[in-house]
């Protein structure tokens, strides 16, 4: 069970508009998201995610990389490296959509690469599934 603690930081002012920052510490960031600080502390050596600091040193996160850790997970869990995480994620800051600006063509050779990867392996677990529903619907049949 996390306990969390958010605090409202400074007012960020984008042209006219006005937002108050909701900022968590990196333990708070860890329990909402599933992962453990020292993940998140690799993630931003990794460039994936950028915390503010305080003068103490302490990192204070934005609320809303809640969110953005729980991608980087579900990019991870599908096998992707954090090196092609990095590349793409800011193509993917905005939800729900994605936009693409002057990409390299190493990158959309990786990627390539990466889609190509994810194809058999989603080929693989599909044949493993079908064999484990086949032999589940054996053993159900013999009365087991």
């Amino acid at each position: 069970m996390c306990t969390v603690t958010v605090r409202t930081g400074m007012t960020v002012r984008a042209g006219v508009t006005e937002r108050r920052v909701v900022t968590v510490r990196i333990g708070e960031l860890a329990c909402r998201t599933g992962t453990t600080p020292r993940l998140l502390r690799y993630y931003e050596e990794q460039g994936l995610i950028t915390p503010s600091r305080e003068p103490n040193g302490y990192r204070d996160y934005d609320e809303r990389l809640v969110a953005r850790v729980e991608h980087i997970r579900g990019l991870l869990g599908a096998g992707m490296s954090t090196r092609l995480i990095h590349l793409i994620l800011p193509c993917l800051n905005r939800p729900d959509s994605i936009f693409v600006d002057d990409v390299a063509p190493e990158t959309v050779a990786l990627l390539e690469e990466e889609l190509a990867r994810m194809d058999s392996r989603i080929e693989c677990l599909t044949k493993n599934r079908d064999a484990i529903a086949t032999y589940l619907g054996a053993v159900t049949a013999a009365g087991r």
